[in-house]
């Protein structure tokens, strides 16, 4: 049955139908299936396919559905089959177009991609309701029983699911009765079957067919489930060996007998739904293995994680064509009369046409309110320039001198103080740099637009007076100065503040000359901003070209949507339109958006014969146009789409022209153009009457365009792009395409390629930047044989495309928006186009799309955000992404990385309206984009994961050992000192005796001090009084709880004397003590049943407390957690009879039971062990001789007094080596944390112990006190040894911090070290008295995941700091031996400690006589080497390494370093990996991380996250967790749960409590604020 347990997610194969139903080959063959689908022989198609064929003799057929759809169950809910809906499309041409290049095509082949995926059912992610707007449905679907409260990897018991020994699974059957009936929860009660959203698979009354199918489905998911089936593998290929043999001590996860009644079931016997885990199946059930190339060698040494490298595609398109040739524009025309300079035109036409209109200003109402006539035009410049050379002057010098940069800060609706600004500018023959008007400090991007300011050297800012009152002042009343902006004067140029010019001044009007005329900005794809300067000469060139391609003539009116500042709005509507004695009519954005049909009624009112819009205004206009019957658009002579090149411009060319053919609009009028920032017009579409080719159109295969070759596409397939043409090149301008990296060649003729043009009309430079100037502005094309193609240098126009038929210039696309994912290329535009093509778009707004890339792991991941509509409920937003993103990946065949939404209006806008990409993007790597909404799919993009790895078989023994040497390197053993000097109470083997010895002796000596919160001592006990409460106790024990000797006993009590009191009260009568935290009173329902599971497993006849606690214990509030009727014999001992015990118990042999420590693991595991008398005062033995314990001393210890070495320093050590010790329990810190430090310092302490929890409170909540600890003469000097009481790797970074932050407090910098104990021995090593200090080596993160030990330099990359755990305590000898073979590992090997030692715990102590267990943990032998010694298991990695340091024997020191715990290690991808080094990674990727924990689950990685900072911030760690796991680890997250501060469980030693945690996630008791589920 073992293949069976591996199989996919389809559950227990074919069983559905009856366990055992089918016959055994089909069932032989379901497996297999199964099998292949887990280790990704084949899709999930395909498996679907060929299990639907083995089980059709078995199904009823279901009518009406296609049998390879019946083991789904969804019948396909697309309403006509495709030969319909053509058919629809061709009655619907009504014109003669051909019906292929109808633009809509893109919408209808996404629609066709989606109506061919069957709904993946992607788990939605949940979102606590404050997050949320709209609560979303629920359903009620059953647990999925994988989720048993177990650890990874314990014990699957073959053929049964055994979760916990108490958990019983008799409930499951009712319900899969009831499922099998077809209740009315039967749609939605399989956790498989349920759909994205979490809504019912099928309405019953629509579908009965539908909902058979589902209830087969169901059937199938949960058929036998005595045998279930483990959940896919979906993370690696490889098969599962079931990881460890450690089976499970008795858990405190599990229930114990009493009450599983009433925990695990509902009244009707139905488990307690669990939405976590259905949620967790469904992403199981929809993670298809990523599509990965066949690997092509293996590599036998898994040491370096190779990332895959992507192997180029043997059946990728190549291009065919032969080379292109440059593209030659026609012959600039002589025009007889045309003006040496634009100034020269500017004067010509304000000097003999004065009342000419040149430019008219609308408001937002849509009036006219001004007209700037030619006149006006050339005296205000004049002024202007008049008054900035003469009257802006300061004492000694003038401020400006020609060839200075000057700012223009205009906003978009004022154009004619724009157009005297810059023509004033020119005439004064100084360099407007055109801006946006910075409207707050935050402006997105404009940081880097005063980077340019700065770098162009502007001092001067002219504007407006109106725009000037609404810049953000300074308190100083002047505007404030912008971050990264240098300091400017600001110049109001209102006619008030300007000067007549004196009679003989006249501006120099000088021919075009190479001198720079204005400087126009540019965001790069980074966001960096970047000034290309435009020359006289190539400005007026621009014009001319213009004129000449666009027929220009005198007089004519256009009407202009554009941005008047920058780019075709600039070239068109305030040079070329003077240069002609144009009337341009500006409409300003704030008009288009109150009315988006305001430039079509100006056509018409103007009767313009030219109109310069965007694809955008003829979309808003096509929304607007019903309410308009009247308008007509029969004068326009062009109407130029400035962003022709876009991708969505044909769709929005298209439909204009079908609605506003009726209203006078020719079909040729539309002319799309192409330009850049750098070679300004590329191309555009001549109107046919100056002789142009007809338009044309083609319809491109998407595969071929990402790989950069051209491919129409015949067989109508539905990933192809419709590309329409941009026009013919300019005048006077050549036209070639060349390579996009590397050396420019010339691409073939079929080949995409950068567009470069070489005219007299382009940018000439990127202002102060010389080396990207000669790439992009001095690029010489070669051919194919390195020849270059002329003398003349080509500017790089940044923009993508090919020449197409008819010498026609086709732009697919902007090197901008290219990313490169893999070895494909996709344009960004084309994927926003994609997602505006998913219907219904009622839920994200359609200008508000932004598609980029972001590098993780060495390849850009596409990440797409939208703005979503504030009426969109959760549901409807989710399953539009989930289109999205299935229709990206039929149309462009690839994953999209992330998908996000934001709230409307949250998206960094470009200054007229659309996306800041750049600032976008800044946002969401920063965790600034505050999403609403997160879809990540890493598990469908990162196909480029090193291989997992294969493990090696092992070399056998006999070529290994060699002496003492293995494998050509020392046995890793190592041992404390001998413990031979006995001393005058070594002769005692029972602590009741030494405390009896230094009653008498001593009486007087005081051994234990209490401290409360304030620093007082509330109780202290002397060996006398501690001798004589214990005789009062043992006393007590025999009178009123009848208890005979070796009765097992609980002493329940808060830290203090009692607790000490009580255990050698219990060892004078002879029982077995146990200690047991009391329940905290406020948090009963998690604390008690601890408590009573200990008392129960322990097999407790009776219970020691204090009155307090008693009536706690029976309390009603305690009726609600546990069942208090079944608690044994309570005693409370406060205020005994002053009884003497007749004869304290002797034990008749050393290896008695002396007492038992429980303790719950960090996996949440109770484990209980026995300590005799012998391994009792061995202990305290040893740790009287590391440390150097003797009467005359003093220690402090501030732990818990529960379990292993804490307990031991609060209860046993004092007594055994007489020395006084400070008790201060941990709880008072919360209450005064400077408590245990002010302690050590009044009682000049030299040894103190705390745990890590301890000194996590000092560091936070001391950090900043450091001087008024001083101030209270706070010393730390005295200290010697302070050491952090711990059973995992040394926290470095916590203990560093300490040591530094309390240097100042005369803390000696090597007073700080770990000790290491696990359950075997609570005590390995302790740092102690003498000794080398302990040293830190530095080794590699990725050897560590192969169990290797690989040691490198501090600070190389993925080096990880190990301190090395105290040192090895007398008696104790330690080897490392390999986790599997058990056989002896060399230095520096990574393997799994064993220890040896007099004091190691006999066993564990169980319920049930589990004796494997005992035997493996405790008398483990080696396999070869030394065979004879017994040891016991620790369950901890670690590795031994031979140091050049001398220890007290003058021996070199055997350093012990601890790497992590074996049960907590998370097996992926055939690597082992310590939670802690994941959780390091996600703290550090953002600051509102305040704490993390990751565990797995179905082998997918589950990463908790507590979020300290705003909710709004929950999504946007989402991405950050993410990538930071993969470029660290190289591990994909599965689930980020995003938690409140202080939901991660921590125990009493500050360890994280994963297992809990991960009950709780999947019991869905988090109450999480998002949980997201990566696809």
């Amino acid at each position: 049955m073992a293949e069976r347990q591996r199989g996919g997610g389809g559950g227990g194969g074919g069983g559905g139908l009856e366990a055992g139903a089918l016959p055994p080959d089909v069932r032989e063959g379901l497996a297999e299936l199964e099998l292949e689908l887990s280790e990704g022989d084949i899709t999930q198609k395909g498996y679907e396919k060929k299990r639907a064929k083995l089980l059709a003799r078995y199904i009823p057929p279901i009518q009406g559905v296609d049998p390879s759809l019946q083991a789904d169950s969804r019948v396909p809910g697309s309403s006509q089959t495709p030969a319909a809906s053509s058919k629809q499309q061709k009655a619907r041409s009504a014109n003669a177009r051909d019906e292929r290049f109808r633009s809509d095509v893109h919408t209808e082949a996404v629609q066709a991609a989606l109506a061919k995926y069957k709904e993946r059912k992607m788990p939605m992610p949940s979102k606590r309701r404050s997050v949320l707007a709209h609560s979303s449905v629920e359903t009620y679907t059953p647990p999925d029983t994988s989720s048993a409260s177990e650890d990874e990897g314990s014990l699957r018991r073959q053929g049964r699911l055994t979760s916990t020994p108490f958990q019983s699974h008799s409930n499951v059957e009712p319900w899969l009765h009831r499922v099998i009936q077809g209740s009315s929860t039967s749609s939605s009660a399989s956790s498989t079957s349920s759909h994205a959203g979490g809504k019912p698979a099928a309405a019953s009354n629509t579908a009965p067919a539908a909902a058979a199918a589902t209830v087969l489905a169901d059937l199938m998911a949960h058929a036998q489930l005595d045998n279930h089936p483990a959940p896919p593998d979906v993370t690696t290929g490889l098969v599962e060996l079931p990881s460890r043999e450690r089976p499970q001590v008795a858990s405190v996860r599990g229930v114990p007998r009493g009450y599983s009644s009433s925990m695990l079931e509902t009244a009707d016997g139905v488990p307690v739904n669990s939405r976590v885990s259905s949620k967790i199946q469904q992403l199981l059930n929809t993670l298809k293995r990523p599509k990965r190339p066949p690997l092509k060698e293996f590599f036998v040494d898994d040491f370096e994680e190779l990332l895959e490298v992507h192997q180029p595609d043997p059946n990728q398109p190549k291009p065919e064509g032969s080379q292109m040739t440059v593209l030659q524009g026609e012959p600039l025309g002589v025009v007889s009369n045309w003006p040496p300079s634009l100034l020269a035109a500017l004067q010509h036409w304000g000097t003999t046409q004065p009342k000419a209109p040149c430019l008219t200003a609308l408001d937002t109402t849509g009036k006219a309110i001004y007209t700037l006539t030619y006149g006006k035009l050339w005296s205000r410049s004049e002024k202007l320039a008049y008054t900035l050379l003469n009257k802006l002057a300061s004492k000694s010098e003038p401020l400006l001198k020609p060839g200075d940069r000057v700012a223009l800060v205009f906003p978009n609706s004022d154009p004619v103080m724009f157009m005297v600004a810059f023509y004033g500018c020119l005439l004064a023959e100084l360099i407007p740099v055109p801006i946006e008007v910075p409207l707050t400090r935050k402006d997105a991007g404009s940081q880097q637009i005063g980077f340019l300011l700065g770098s162009c050297g502007v001092t001067l800012a002219l504007t407006t007076d109106a725009c000037q009152k609404g810049l953000p002042k300074a308190p100083t009343g002047e505007v404030a100065t912008f971050k990264g902006w240098p300091r400017l004067v600001w110049f109001v140029i209102d006619g008030k503040h300007l000067a007549k010019p004196a009679k003989d001044w006249h501006p120099p009007v000088r021919d075009a000359s190479a001198e720079t005329a204005y400087i126009e900005y540019k965001t790069s794809k980074e966001g960096s901003t970047v000034g290309i300067t435009i020359s006289h000469a190539s400005m007026l060139a621009q014009c001319h070209a213009l004129t000449q391609a666009c027929s220009y003539s005198e007089a004519e009116t256009l009407t202009n949507v554009l941005d008047f500042k920058r780019d075709a709005g600039l070239w068109h509507g305030v040079l070329t339109s003077v240069m002609n004695r144009m009337h341009v009519v500006s409409i300003p954005y704030a008009l288009m958006k109150v009315n988006p049909l305001s430039w079509i009624q100006k056509v018409c009112s103007y009767k313009a014969r030219v109109a310069l819009v965007k694809s955008r205004d003829m979309h808003w206009s096509l929304l607007a146009q019903r309410d308009q019957r009247d308008v007509s658009l029969s004068s326009l002579r062009m109407l130029i789409v400035a962003d022709g090149a876009n991708p969505w411009s044909v769709s929005s060319c298209d439909a204009f022209l079908n609605v506003f053919q009726s209203r006078g609009l020719r079909p040729e009028v539309i002319c799309p153009c192409a330009s850049s920032s750098e070679a300004l017009t590329v191309a555009i579409r001549r109107p046919p009457d100056s002789g142009g080719p007809p338009p044309g159109k083609t319809v491109l295969s998407m595969n071929g365009l990402s790989y950069g070759v051209i491919r129409v596409d015949t067989e109508e397939k539905l990933s192809v792009l419709t590309v329409q043409d941009v026009g013919q090149v300019m005048p006077g301008a050549s036209v070639c395409v060349v390579k996009v990296e590397g050396t420019p060649y010339l691409c073939r003729t079929d080949e995409v390629g950068e567009v470069c043009v070489h005219s007299g009309a382009t940018g000439a430079a990127y202002y102060g930047l010389v080396g990207i100037t000669r790439n992009v502005f001095e690029t010489v094309p070669v051919t194919a044989g390195g020849v270059p193609i002329s003398d003349q240098p080509f500017t790089r126009t940044g923009l993508l495309g090919f020449i197409g038929p008819d010498q026609l210039v086709f732009v697919v696309g902007k090197l901008d928006g290219l990313m490169a994912v893999g070895l494909r290329r996709h344009s960004a535009d084309d994927v926003v186009a994609t997602a505006l093509a998913v219907e219904p778009m009622k839920f994200v707004y359609r200008g508000r799309i932004a598609v980029f890339s972001v590098t993780v792991l060495h390849d850009d991941r596409i990440v797409l955000v939208a703005e979503q509509r504030p009426d969109a409920s959760e549901e409807d937003s989710f399953q539009w992404m989930s289109r999205v993103l299935q229709a990206i990946d039929s149309i462009h065949q690839v994953g999209v990385y992330c998908l996000a939404l934001v709230p409307a209006n949250t998206l960094p806008k470009a200054p007229l309206g659309g996306i800041h990409i750049s600032e976008t993007k800044q946002r969401f790597l920063e965790g600034t984009l505050h999403p609403c909404n997160v879809l990540m799919c890493p598990h469908t993009c990162v196909t480029n994961l090193p291989k997992p790895r294969q493990k090696q078989p092992e070399v056998g023994p006999a070529s290994m050992i060699v002496g003492n040497l293995v494998a050509g390197k020392r046995i890793a053993q190592a041992s404390g000192r001998d413990v031979t000097q006995l001393e005058d109470n070594d002769q005692f083997l029972y602590l009741a005796d030494v405390l009896q010895w230094r009653a008498q002796t001593t009486p007087d000596h005081p051994l234990f001090l209490l401290l409360n919160a304030k620093g007082t001592i509330t109780s202290a006990a002397t060996c006398v009084q501690l001798h004589k409460r214990a005789e009062r106790i043992a006393a007590a024990l025999g009178e009123r709880g009848r208890l005979n000797v070796g009765d097992h006993v609980a002493l329940v009590y808060p830290p203090g004397v009692d607790l000490i009191a009580t255990f050698y009260g219990c060892l004078y009568a002879g029982c077995v003590p146990i200690t047991v935290r009391p329940p905290h009173p406020q948090n009963l329902a998690t604390t008690l049943p601890t408590v009573k599971m200990i008392v129960e497993v322990s097999k407790s006849t009776c219970i020691l407390t204090t009155q307090a606690i008693m009536k706690l214990l029976k309390s009603k509030e305690a009726g609600a957690a546990v069942d208090v009727k079944t608690w044994p014999t309570i005693l409370d001992t406060d205020d005994l009879p002053k009884k003497r015990v007749a004869s304290v118990f002797r034990p008749p042999s050393p290896d008695m039971l002396a007492y038992l420590d429980f303790s719950v693991s960090t996996t949440g595991i109770l484990a209980g062990v026995k300590m005799s008398h012998a391994a009792t005062s061995a202990l305290c033995r040893s740790i009287k001789l590391q440390c150097e314990l003797y009467p005359s001393r003093q220690i402090a210890v501030c732990l818990d007094p529960y379990c292993g070495l804490g307990f031991a320093l609060w209860c046993l050590c004092s007594v055994y080596s007489g020395h006084q010790s400070l008790l201060v329990p941990p709880l008072e810190l919360e209450n005064n944390v400077s408590l245990w430090l002010s302690a050590v310092s009044q009682y000049r302490v030299r040894v103190t112990f705390c745990s890590y929890s301890v000194m996590e409170m000092c560091t936070k909540g001391l950090g900043t006190q450091t001087d008024l600890l001083r101030a209270k003469s706070v010393n730390l000097s005295c200290v010697r040894t302070c050491m952090v009481v711990a059973e995992e790797r040394p926290r470095i970074a916590l203990t560093q911090s300490f040591s530094k932050l309390f240097k100042d407090l005369g803390l000696s910098a090597r007073a700080v070290s770990t000790t290491f104990g696990c359950r075997v021995n609570v005590a390995i090593c302790l740092q102690g008295t003498a000794g080398p200090d302990p040293t830190t080596v530095y080794v590699d993160m990725r050897a560590l995941r192969h169990d290797r030990v690989r040691l490198v330099e501090r600070g190389s990359p993925h080096s990880l700091p190990l301190m090395e755990s105290g040192k090895i305590l007398p008696g104790v000898k330690v080897i490392i031996a390999h986790t599997e073979t058990k056989g002896p590992l060399g230095d520096s090997h990574l393997g799994e400690i064993w220890v040896s030692s007099p004091h190691n715990a006999t066993g564990y102590y169980t319920i049930y006589g589990e004796e494997s267990l005992h035997a493996d943990h405790f008398s483990a032998r080696l396999s070869f080497g030394d065979t004879q010694t017994i040891w016991a298991r620790t369950g901890y990695l670690g590795f031994l390494r031979r140091t050049d340091l001398t220890d007290a024997s003058g021996e070199r020191h055997d350093a012990l370093y601890v790497v992590g715990s074996l049960d907590e290690t998370l097996e992926l991808r055939g690597m082992r990996y310590h939670p802690i080094d994941i959780e390091t990674s996600v703290i550090r990727a953002h600051k509102s991380i305040a704490e993390c924990a990751v565990f797995t689950w179905t082998n997918l990685l589950v990463v908790v996250v507590e979020l300290e900072g705003p909710e709004q911030e929950a999504l946007d760690l989402v991405a950050l967790v993410t990538n930071v796991v993969l470029e660290e680890h190289f591990l994909i997250v599965g689930v980020v749960v995003i938690v409140d501060p202080g939901v991660i469980p921590i125990n009493s030693r500050g360890e994280k409590q994963r297992m809990h945690l991960r009950d709780g996630f999947l019991a869905d008791q988090l109450d999480p604020i998002y949980v997201a589920y990566n696809m």
